[in-house]
């Protein structure tokens, strides 16, 4: 059954598929994740994002000037509802990716594919304060009763290790261990702007199967992404977000690497919504490292999106 939303709650909506790397971990760039959404909608939606750049492996490892193109495609289900009184939602995101990377490894011109499923990942969220759970007529009214106001929420989501994996291949799709994200955060709402900040702890378990039959651990990566959203007329939307992380030091076989992770992202992105329950989204993302082991790429993304009883 198709639902007719408000115009000010579509493109929130429309942010569901996210700004998503099934090879970059680490942190993802998602505006709204605190925003509210009206109780009984379903969201589903689709996207494809190209993803090129240079990658930086530790030098032991004998991989130099690799360089990564990706296809990926992801598939998202967002769903609110009520705990308590209060407003909770659940995003399911499931990657495929196409990947390949190229360059030396000790001095031999190489090259390595992998193309299947990457982990998927499933978030739940809480809303501990801002508008209650109401459908979508309350939600209007109570946007237009508080023209600024301020949500804050908290969140775990869990990363799945069901993505292609073998411990024969140092490189793969798939983590092989769990990834466990808390986060808490805010958005502030004033007319038709719009701020956001998220803060999160990255957990990784160990990997009992890396590669070569070794042992990985991984210490805890500390993150913060932060939003500006500016809503135009009733159809279009815009945001430039920006985030940080640092940490994940990793240790294999007992052995400590000097490895740890640091990296900055930026992102732009535009919206629109048609047909009145459907919306699209492109968005541009620049990841670049800052230490000696990591990557800097550039992705192009686009998503569509679909909301329904």
């Amino acid at each position: 059954m198709r639902i007719t939303v408000p115009s000010h709650l579509k493109y929130i909506l429309f942010c569901g598929v996210l700004f998503y790397l099934p090879n970059c971990y680490t942190q993802d760039v998602e505006p709204r994740r605190w925003s509210s959404l009206p109780l009984g909608i379903n969201a589903v939606g689709a996207g494809y994002g190209y993803t090129s750049g240079d990658v930086f492996f530790d030098p032991v490892l004998g991989a130099e000037d690799v360089i990564y193109t990706g296809n990926g495609f992801v598939a998202s289900y967002v769903r609110p509802f009520r705990l308590g009184n209060k407003l909770a939602r659940v995003d399911i995101l499931l990657p495929v990716s196409f990947s390949r990377w190229e360059g030396l490894l000790n001095g031999v011109a190489t090259s390595v594919e992998r193309n299947g499923l990457a982990d998927p990942r499933v978030r739940l969220s809480l809303n501990l304060t801002g508008p209650p759970p109401s459908g979508p007529k309350e939600l209007q009214e109570y946007r237009a009763a508080h023209p600024v106001f301020t949500t804050f929420g908290v969140s775990l989501a869990i990363t799945v290790p069901l993505g292609q994996y073998s411990n024969s291949k140092l490189i793969n799709l798939g983590g092989n261990r769990f990834v466990i994200r808390p986060q808490a955060g805010f958005v502030h709402y004033w007319g038709p702007w719009s701020y956001e900040l998220t803060a999160s702890l990255i957990l990784f378990t160990k990997n009992n199967d890396f590669f070569n039959d070794g042992e990985l651990k991984q210490r805890p990566l500390f993150a913060f992404q932060t939003h500006l959203i500016r809503q135009f007329k009733k159809r279009y939307w815009g945001s430039i977000s920006a985030g940080h992380n640092q940490g994940a030091a990793s240790i294999v076989n007992q052995q400590f690497n000097d490895d740890r992770r640091s990296n900055f992202i930026g992102a732009v992105s535009l919206g629109a919504s048609f047909a009145g329950n459907q919306g699209i989204k492109l968005a541009y993302v620049y990841s670049k490292t800052l230490k000696d082991v990591g990557a800097t790429t550039n992705t192009v993304l686009l998503a569509w999106s679909i909301i329904f009883k």
